[in-house]
């Protein structure tokens, strides 16, 4: 079980991040990757990644085992402005840190006690093990994550969405609330089924909300309590298919006024009977021209307790923006 304790200063601290965490992202599909759950979801993503691979797993495999702790280090805070700068935190880890991260990691992993040669070199600062790390983590970047990165923009930005509302209707006991059904609001701890008992006190340091596309099951918290606190989580999947063919034949359809006022009206998310009352169709009109965009690859559209809702993907908000380029990871 996991516990994380809130303070009322806690509480005005809780944030959502802003978009995915590139290497949350890369780590968390490499548990993906070797799992053979999920096949619906992820079935396709698995066999077209492996195809691109070419030895980067090795190396990984050593850090990260299928289940169980990773060392935090894996993971920084910069992940979130990108793949150069999460990289070049990673670089820039001290060699005492990394040390005992990998040490711990070799502790929890009863089949390999301790460090393999190759995380050795690691343990030691050696800067051509480290440049390896790096290498590797970019190359696995390139062939897992780049070529799907505007689909886990947009499963993000749509469980922000969701998020937002109950953050704007109710504060943030109601964003908390309002999480996935893994993580239970129990004011003032939010609880989580967990392979292991953690209790973790913010002590008035707030929280950051990570929605995470490869997450799925338990959310992930660093091992280490005295880092910056983040939970990430599953974000909710569209029940659409997640890799699926946008192609020419939907977008073709996408023309006149009336479906450009929809996509307007959904630019910043809302229900459909919001989107009618926006766009001046009426209900079933706007659910129909919705499922269009949705098929299209410009529309998310994910259901919260009674209510639908859209948001635009990043193809959509590029539509909107002139066709503007939408840049990856």
């Amino acid at each position: 079980m996991l516990r994380i304790h809130f303070t009322g200063d806690d509480l005005a601290k809780v944030r959502m991040a802003a978009r995915p965490d590139v290497l949350w992202e890369t780590i968390l599909s490499f548990h993906r990757l070797r799992e053979r759950r999920r096949a619906q979801t992820f079935g396709e993503w698995r066999s077209e990644t492996r195809v691109r691979l070419n030895g980067e797993t090795r190396l990984l495999a050593a850090l990260v085992p299928p289940r169980g702790y990773f060392p935090d280090f894996l993971t920084p805070p910069e992940g979130g402005c990108g793949l150069d700068a999460g990289l070049e935190a990673l670089r820039a880890t001290p060699p005492a840190r990394m040390h005992s991260e990998l040490a711990l990691a070799a502790a929890g992993r009863a089949a390999m006690p301790v460090l393999p040669g190759r995380l050795s070199a690691l343990a030691e600062g050696r800067p051509e093990a480290l440049a390896r790390l790096v290498g590797a983590l970019r190359s696995y970047h390139r062939a897992a994550i780049e070529p799907y990165w505007p689909h886990i923009q947009a499963t993000v930005e749509a469980d922000r969405v969701v998020r937002g509302r109950a953050l704007l209707d109710g504060g943030a006991g109601e964003l908390l609330d309002s999480l996935p059904p893994v993580l239970r609001w129990r004011p003032p701890v939010l609880e989580a089924d967990y392979p292991v008992e953690r209790e973790l006190r913010l002590d008035g340091r707030g929280l950051l909300l990570q929605p995470s596309f490869f997450c799925r099951g338990n959310p992930v918290v660093y091992r280490d309590a005295a880092l910056p606190p983040v939970l990430v989580y599953p974000a909710a999947h569209s029940s659409a298919p997640v890799f699926g063919d946008t192609g020419d034949p939907s977008l073709g359809r996408l023309v006149g006024h009336t479906r450009s006022a929809v996509l307007q009206a959904i630019r910043y998310g809302c229900t459909t009977s919001e989107l009618a009352r926006r766009a001046g169709v009426s209900l079933a009109s706007a659910s129909q021209h919705a499922a269009v965009l949705r098929e299209a690859g410009l529309v998310v559209t994910l259901r919260h307790g009674n209510a639908v809702l859209h948001t635009v993907t990043p193809l959509g908000a590029a539509l909107l923006r002139g066709g503007a380029t939408v840049e990856a990871g």
